[in-house]
């Protein structure tokens, strides 16, 4: 019966996750990319600079950067270290360049999602904001449209509590610390029927009190603690792997060129074997949407608590959150795959990551299996920060601003933290993508209904910007 049931989850999957959803995400992208005339290429040095430079007379809760941390914190996880290493070894090298093709047309989608976050987001009496696609889709195309707004706020709140922000990350971790302390001999307890490492429930214990710490104090505190940590995080993890390439530099233009010939099918071609092109591009451009959540609806929700009363500005400055999660970190990732030749080896998943360090780096394997698994858990433990935020907006949309279940929401969140390391996650990860994966249909949707304001206010903006001068 659980067999069924796991298949069952894992043919739904498939479907929401399917080339429909990749397609019609991509598609979103192209389009906007070119009504907006390219604008995440020719405006990319002032969202940067955006970036770093607060707005002065803005209304929100948090700076614009802090928002971006806030949202950063969310779609930087395992995934770029786990999920790009799986794109590479089923797809081949070629993977990495459909990846940034997905976030080239991404930074547009995450543009005008920014955008439409300050536009219509609701501001209280008391300062407080609250924003994303579930008002943009009720103010934006009318209140007649007020159940796709629940609908993304449901399915929101499930994917936060139910997986992706919860078991699947706390696993993670505690699963990481585990795997690198394997071969000491350290005792093992028993819970729920089952042998448990000291390890695990000691991980355990740590991240759940460190998580109810952080999400306790609420938006300040959490806001507070990404500003920090994640360009801690991101900075600490590309200089490792700038160290591996640099280390193996004599490799990188064979590398470059496997990836050029894998996304192109130059080597498959004379093979044989023109699948092999599809396979790369499927899964690139999955793992690309998934990593950088472009097009899926959780960042504006961040994105919508900024200090700014330019939705210009706030779309620009959110654009530059696909930029770092993929065309900078997932890239880093695969080039250390690629050029230390581990994704052919027969490895799967983190191993492949865990192969590409011990083998690329100028360090001891100990160090450089160390350094991951400490990648790993900041990665981890910020995505679970950051979806505790999403999904509690949502919750706080779909309850109509009621603080008391979304107290209580808070502990059951924190509740699953505590038990995350004892679950068998092979259906949880499934489900999470599956709520994931339907936020995205009405976000898109509402994209394309309001791409006329979108155009519309961008123009404005720049034509504006081009009269100061």
């Amino acid at each position: 019966m659980i067999t069924q049931v796991n298949n069952f989850i894992t043919w739904i999957d498939g479907i929401v996750w399917g080339l429909p959803l990749i397609i019609l995400i991509m598609a979103v992208g192209i389009y906007l990319t070119i009504r907006l005339k390219v604008l995440q290429l020719v405006h990319l040095p002032k969202a940067l600079k955006y970036m770093v430079k607060n707005e002065e007379g803005g209304t929100g809760e948090v700076s614009s950067f802090a928002a971006l941390c806030t949202a950063l914190s969310a779609t930087i996880g395992t995934g770029n270290i786990v999920g790009v290493a799986t794109a590479i070894v089923a797809g081949g090298p070629g993977a990495l360049f459909w990846m940034w093709i997905a976030a080239f047309f991404g930074m547009a989608t995450k543009y005008a999602e920014g955008l439409l976050a300050i536009k219509y987001r609701h501001i209280d009496q008391d300062g407080h904001v609250l924003g994303g696609p579930f008002y943009y889709i009720e103010m934006g195309m009318g209140v007649k449209f007020k159940w796709l707004a629940k609908l993304f706020a449901f399915f929101g709140a499930c994917a936060g509590l139910l997986g992706i922000g919860t078991f699947t990350q706390v696993n993670g971790i505690s699963s990481a610390v585990n795997n690198f302390f394997s071969k000491s001999k350290i005792a093992a307890v028993n819970l729920f029927g089952k042998e448990y490492s000291v390890v695990i429930i000691i991980t355990g214990i740590v991240i759940t009190l460190c998580v109810g710490l952080v999400l306790i104090g609420g938006l300040k505190r959490i806001s507070g603690f990404a500003q920090i940590v994640v360009p801690f995080m991101a900075i600490a993890y590309v200089l490792i792997c700038i160290i591996l390439l640099i280390n193996q530099y004599r490799q990188i233009p064979g590398a470059l060129a496997e990836i050029f010939e894998g996304a192109f099918g130059m080597k498959a071609v004379a093979g044989g074997a023109l699948g092999t092109v599809m396979v790369a591009m499927q899964k690139g451009i999955a793992r690309g949407i998934f990593s950088n959540e472009s097009g899926l609806g959780s960042a504006p929700i961040a994105a919508a608590a900024a200090q700014t009363k330019e939705p210009v500005r706030q779309g620009l400055v959110s654009m530059t959150g696909t930029f770092i999660d993929t065309i900078i970190i997932c890239t880093m990732t695969g080039l250390s795959i690629v050029v230390t030749g581990t994704w052919n080896i027969g490895l799967e998943g983190v191993a492949v990551t865990s192969s590409a360090f011990q083998t690329g780096l100028p360090f001891s394997p100990w160090v450089a299996s160390f350094l991951l698994m400490v990648c790993l858990i900041f990665f981890a433990f910020t995505t679970i920060i950051g979806w505790n935020y999403y999904s509690e907006r949502c919750l706080e949309y779909l309850t109509g601003g009621n603080q008391k279940p979304i107290k209580i929401y808070r502990w059951l969140y924190i509740l699953a933290v505590f038990i995350g390391p004892y679950m068998t996650i092979g259906a949880v990860w499934n489900i999470a993508d599956i709520f994931n994966g339907l936020m995205a249909f009405p976000n898109l949707i509402a994209l394309i209904a309001l791409s006329g304001v979108i155009i519309k206010e961008s123009r404005d903006y720049f034509k504006k910007l081009a009269v100061m001068k």
